[in-house]
């Protein structure tokens, strides 16, 4: 399968999933408005608590979305530059995993680049996959934060 159609494929189902949540969260609302309207005071307590439940669940799929957003632009921006990490040519687990001491050797490299420009954002676009391929996917969230941030202010 390429890789438009892969990414085709991914972006409906994400789309998908987003209207399924929507769609959830509009009945969660309405069960919640009927406890309300019941008037009884477990039931108005019961209701108002599901109520603040599709209210969070917006908050987070629209951050979300709105991130993978970004790291997609970044992402693009790496190929055009022709700076995207490639690991094509490390070794991998039969899982399809990159080799741990592959992805560390990647990870040294990437680090030693941040070092040298450490407001450069594509260096720590670079550090976030590097994190990522080397199974740290904490750091690489904290990594990709960054990048976003920096490419934005620039």
């Amino acid at each position: 399968m390429t890789d438009d159609r892969r990414a085709l494929r991914t972006q409906a189902l994400i789309a998908f999933m987003c209207v399924a949540l929507v769609v959830y969260f509009f009945l969660l609302g309405r069960i919640a408005v009927a406890f309300i309207r019941t008037g009884e005071p477990a039931a108005i307590g019961l209701g108002v608590a599901l109520l603040a439940l599709p209210l969070i669940g917006v908050w987070v799929m629209v951050s979300t979305v709105q991130a993978g957003l970004a790291h997609q632009r970044l992402a693009r921006l790496a190929r055009e530059q022709n700076m995207d990490l490639d690991v094509s040519d490390l070794p991998r687990r039969p899982s399809g995993r990159i080799e741990r001491d592959a992805a560390d050797a990647l990870f040294d490299v990437v680090r030693d680049e941040l070092n040298e420009e450490p407001d450069n954002w594509l260096r720590w676009y670079r550090l976030a996959r590097a994190y990522d391929y080397a199974g740290d996917r904490g750091r690489a969230r904290a990594a990709m934060r960054r990048a976003v941030e920096l490419e934005e202010s620039a």
